[in-house]
């Protein structure tokens, strides 16, 4: 238990989808610290014991439990959110899986497949993949967000204007994230927490871990937000820049398709050079290589590039 911490919003306490009717599992007043019980994205379905076939027994209607709502007191539309991200406390254990019909490539791959991972919740040392990589470790809550005005159940899958699955790995422990505010109370809640993900987490999944977090929520009258916003305390890729990169581009006139080519690049030159099947080299992208824009002014075509850290083969 957080000693610090002004409430602990157990595991229980979540939801799926938003919606701005579900009861609040605490009222705060502004400046209240929040321990939170995340589960993973997969709501526990994964253990250590898992196989490749459980992929296909997901059940899609409890993924992305996210936990809360907490109403804050005094939130009124037009103002921010204010969230400082204080601590992550990961449990040890991870999985990441490439779901059929979901993921960047989903046309390309359409066989489930899953990497399960296991490492020290303490030291947080880079994670073993296979037999040759270490994948370095950012924890991070990949859905983060607030209720929409908009009455009903809304998927939590798509980000939106008030937040939700934004699945920014820098929002980690230091930084500050400010969220419009849509309905009294501001009704914020937090999940899908990742022990590790490459921008873009192109094949739908990270490394998806259920962890402890705590958060301070607070509020900017009047902010007049129109999206999110962030700081972050430092650096942001320290952790992954030591050896440098491997990158690949794509380059077209549709953006997402140059998006395509360039991970499909980096598959090809994860097959060709470290021997990973597809599948796992999909994997791996999705856990720890960046997607940038590198050009998006000299028309007709736009350019992708995607960044592979060379400190996972080191």
């Amino acid at each position: 238990m957080c000693s610090n911490c002004d409430y602990t919003i157990h595991g229980r306490q979540h939801h799926f989808g938003w919606d701005n009717s579900i009861p609040p599992a605490e009222h705060v007043a502004p400046g209240s610290t929040l321990e939170f019980k995340c589960l993973d994205s997969g709501n526990g379905h994964f253990s250590r014991e898992s196989m490749v076939a459980d992929v296909s027994t997901l059940d899609f209607t409890k993924v992305n439990p996210v936990s809360g709502p907490i109403h804050v007191d005094g939130a009124k539309p037009g103002d921010a959110l204010k969230v400082e991200i204080l601590s992550f406390k990961p449990c040890g254990f991870g999985w990441t899986a490439n779901i059929p019909g979901f993921g960047l490539l989903a046309d390309q791959f359409k066989e489930p497949a899953l990497a399960l991972w296991t490492y020290d919740a303490d030291t947080l040392a880079p994670a073993l993949f296979g037999k040759h990589g270490k994948v370095p470790l950012k924890p991070f809550a990949g859905t983060i967000g607030l209720a929409p005005a908009e009455p009903g159940l809304h998927s939590v899958v798509p980000p939106r204007r008030v937040g939700g699955n934004l699945d920014i790995r820098d929002l980690a422990a230091g930084t500050t994230l400010y969220l419009p505010v849509e309905v009294e109370g501001a009704l914020f809640s937090i999940g899908d927490t990742h022990a590790a993900q490459g921008d873009g987490e192109v094949c739908g999944t990270a490394i998806e871990s259920a962890m402890d977090v705590v958060v301070r929520l607070d509020l900017v009258k009047d902010a007049n937000l129109a999206m999110p916003r962030f700081t972050t305390p430092g650096p942001v890729t320290r952790h992954l820049d030591s050896d440098g990169y491997e990158v690949t581009t794509g380059i077209g006139s549709d953006l997402m398709e140059a998006t395509r080519a360039a991970v499909c690049g980096m598959i090809d030159l994860l097959c060709a050079t470290r021997g990973l099947s597809p599948e796992d080299a999909y994997m791996l992208c999705s856990v720890c290589a960046d997607l940038r824009i590198s050009e998006i002014v000299d028309q007709p075509n736009w350019v992708v590039s995607y960044y592979f850290p060379r400190v996972v083969f080191s």
